[in-house]
Formats: structure tokens, sequence, C-alpha cells
């Protein structure tokens, strides 16, 4: 008996279809923690501090283009937690925002 020349292509199918279904179990975990960490006031002071030491809210310009490069880098990981927050729990992100200027 000859092996079926598609045998490879299905395993290849089903090898991307798990990797597919892994990174969206991932991706939902990640959603649910973060929604749990803003859902306390001790998270939301730590995802606040997270997000001021990465500059999300200054420039990263400096006249070094190293240490802007770096700058800039720590300030797109702000902006990526940033947005998940605005897209996933914007109530929070809020009374976070809320809860620093009380501070």
């Amino acid at each position: 008996m000859q092996p079926d020349p598609f045998d490879n292509l299905r395993q290849q199918e089903d090898a991307a279809e798990k990797a597919k279904d892994r990174a969206k179990q991932k991706a939902h975990a990640e959603l649910e923690d973060i929604k749990w960490l803003m859902g306390v006031k001790r998270g939301r002071r730590v995802v606040y501090g997270i997000l001021e030491r990465a500059g999300v809210w200054r420039l990263s310009f400096h006249t070094n283009a190293l240490q802007m490069a770096f700058n800039e880098g720590c300030r797109n990981e702000g902006l990526a937690l940033l947005s998940k927050l605005q897209l996933h729990c914007p109530e929070l992100q809020s009374l976070m925002l809320k809860e620093s200027k009380d501070e």
C-alpha cells in the first residue's frame, strides 16, 4: 500500500489548528488575568505604576538615539497594555486614572 501524499498536509493543517487554538486560549487567559488584576484597587495601582514607568504619558525623545529607541520600546509595551485596558475594561481604566489622581 502506498502512503497517502495528503497525510503530511493533514498533519500540518492539524498542527496549525492546534496552534491557533492554543493562541486563542492564551489570549483569553491574558484578558481574564487583566480583568482580574484591574478588579481590585491594589491591582489598578500596579498597572498604573507600570504604565507610568513605561512612559505612556510622556515623550520618548532623547538626544541619544539609542536611549530614545529604548524609551520608545518601553512606551510601546505600555501602549499595548493601555490598549487592552481600553478595549476590554474601559470603566476600570477610568477608575484607575481617577484613583491615581486622588492619591
